[in-house]
């Protein structure tokens, strides 16, 4: 048997198809791998060996191969469930014993994922009934932080976190009301996907603040995330908080943007100061990928954080758990039935009051978003040790959700990112922030970041892989790649903005291509045209593009030029310009220059 120790998707799918290793070895190695860690409290449940089984039994016959009929875009791929997601026929406890209950189906998530080929393999430790940014409040014990134990690992979804980080599953789904799916991801170097509310469905999850909750997805990259996102984001009818993402209304250019950050002295480090110098690195790095630095009056996000948990919201988490703590209060933790039961004292008038200041301060928010498109905080100030949690639970947890309390109380989404390492080892990240339903270019833009932040994955020492960046796009998109007039900053790049596309990445073609400087204009054009031999790579920008746009984009193009299939340097394939070869007679042979840029700066 092949010792796999990369469960990165893109790896493992890879793997697959290879027919390196199958799906019963991976599980058996991923079983075996986790004995190394069972004192570490990641997890409240482990499937046995007889209930992997079904899982194993339904791939047979399927295919990790896209071409094939039979496809499983997560074909074998094992991931984790934090424990308030329903998983059929296995406990479901909030990390409350009392709670406990055997669902019968699993939660719509979940159902997705496994219809799409993922295996669950667990259900995963965290704070009780999701209430904390910390990851020490649960009766299985704290998760220690996957670098360091002493450590909090963040929470509340803390489980799900350190099994992605220490290469235990390929991804995991945790909840995010507050910060749970982000403050984890940044202590454990992952991406930490906090999806829009109503993008994910909620039903089969164990409510915070229902009318806010969100499934959040933890991964080793990016690419991962989107992956993952692809296969579970279907509308939910019986979710009475789902909600269609309208599309193409939602997206920003990730090579020239506009990113707000805190005035300097709004940024809060609590004593942090690696993690200031750390965020300081990430504005550069920002910039460096096209980004202007936009400094914002922070005040109106740090209102609505406040919202939360000292508003009629708490109201929420005690209407989850109002019959235990009415029954049997000693079933919860002291700090949590601290916590939630002060959510009985709300009444109607507060909640009203609190609405009507929520809502001046979206009115607010919304004069920001007119200046910037994306918002760049640090994902936590700092991280602490379990010590100093236990010694001052409530302070050092409100600290935590300074940067994170706002992001569902104002619609908006995020993606925690890596941002680099402290002297002590530890992790520092930022999150990327921006309207409902632009989610799929916060994950672009995330993973350009990435990739300037960090090369390692997780805690697993393996570096980060790019394999999946061209993940699936959401439904009725399609990829475009453009290597002339079209690219960013050149006088036709217009044609895909005003559509509604931005911009993926930048690559190479595969070795196969002549470039070629077209008579006329202006303005100029190349033609790229596939040869059998004398070709090389050329510069191409990847763009994502509507289809409600896409026709019109098309008709548009002249002869010689038309869009056909290209073949990239990472051997994938998407649709994009190529020429007539009638044209080879009369045009310039600029190959030499490997792209359009290169050749205008020669004139």
């Amino acid at each position: 048997m092949i010792q796999l120790t990369d469960l990165a998707i893109g790896q493992l799918l890879s793997a697959y198809r290879r027919g390196v290793t199958t799906p019963r070895e991976v599980l058996a190695q991923v079983r075996a791998r986790g004995t190394v860690y069972t004192g570490r409290n990641i997890w409240i449940y482990q499937l046995s060996d007889a209930e992997l089984e079904p899982y194993l039994k339904e791939l047979a016959g399927q295919s990790p191969d896209p071409t094939a009929d039979n496809y499983k875009p997560l074909y074998g791929v094992p991931f984790a469930i934090k424990d308030n997601i329903d998983l059929a026929a296995v406990p479901t406890t909030a990390a409350c014993p009392a709670f406990a209950y055997t669902p019968a189906h699993s939660a719509a998530v979940v159902a997705q994922l496994v219809a799409a080929g993922a295996i669950p393999v667990g259900k995963t430790n965290l704070d009780q009934f999701a209430t904390g940014l910390v990851g020490t409040r649960s009766p299985w014990g704290a998760v220690g932080n996957s670098f360091n134990e002493r450590y909090i690992s963040g929470g509340s979804s803390s489980g799900s976190a350190v099994a992605v980080a220490l290469g235990l599953v390929s991804f995991a789904l945790g909840t995010d009301t507050a910060g749970s799916g982000r403050v984890p991801a940044a202590f454990n170097n992952l991406i930490g996907l906090k999806p829009s509310k109503g993008l994910l469905s909620t039903r089969g999850v164990v409510p915070a603040c229902r009318s806010l909750d969100t499934v959040s997805i933890f991964a080793l990259s990016a690419g991962d995330a989107s992956q993952v996102l692809a296969n579970c984001n279907d509308f939910d009818g019986e979710d009475i908080y789902a909600r269609v993402s309208p599309g193409s209304a939602r997206a920003f250019n990730i090579s020239q943007f506009r990113f707000g950050i805190p005035r300097p002295e709004q940024r809060a480090f609590f004593g942090n100061y690696e993690g200031r110098a750390l965020f300081e690195q990430s504005i550069a790095n920002l910039q460096a990928l096209g980004g202007e630095a936009v400094e914002i009056d922070y005040d109106v996000f740090r209102q609505a954080a406040h919202l939360l948990y000292e508003g009629p919201w708490l109201s929420e988490r005690y209407i989850a758990v109002e019959t235990l703590i009415k029954n049997n209060p000693e079933a919860l933790l002291p700090i949590t039935l601290d916590i939630i039961a002060a959510g009985e004292q709300g009444s109607a008038v507060d909640a009203f009051k609190a609405e009507y200041q929520l809502a001046e301060l979206r009115r607010r928010a919304e004069s920001v978003w007119q200046g910037i498109d994306v918002l760049l905080l640090p994902t936590a100030g700092g991280c602490y040790r379990i010590d100093e949690v236990n010694n001052d639970p409530l302070q050092l947890n409100t600290n935590l959700g300074y940067y994170t309390n706002f992001v569902n109380l104002l619609d908006l989404c995020a993606v925690a990112v890596p941002a680099g390492f402290q002297q002590n080892g530890l992790p520092f990240g930022i999150s990327l922030i921006a309207p409902t339903f632009t989610e799929h270019a916060l994950l672009a833009l995330a993973a350009r970041l990435h990739r300037r932040s960090t090369i390692s994955a997780g805690a697993t020492q393996l570096p980060l892989t790019t394999d999946n960046e061209l993940a699936p796009l959401p439904a009725g998109w399609i990829r475009v790649a453009v290597c002339g007039a079209h690219l960013s900053g050149l006088p036709l790049n217009s044609q895909l903005t005003e559509r509604g596309g931005w911009l993926l990445e930048s690559t190479l073609t595969a070795p196969v291509y002549k470039l070629y400087a077209l008579p006329g204009g202006p303005p100029k054009k190349p033609g790229l045209i596939r040869v059998s031999e004398g070709g090389q790579a050329i510069e191409v920008e990847i763009w994502a593009m509507p289809l409600s746009g896409y026709g019109s984009f098309v008709a548009g193009i002249p002869a010689p030029l038309g869009i056909g299939t290209l073949e990239l340097c990472n051997s994938t394939t998407v649709q994009g310009f190529l020429c007539e070869s009638v044209i080879v007679d009369t045009a310039e042979d600029i190959t030499r220059y490997g792209g359009w840029r290169a050749y205008l700066a020669s004139l």
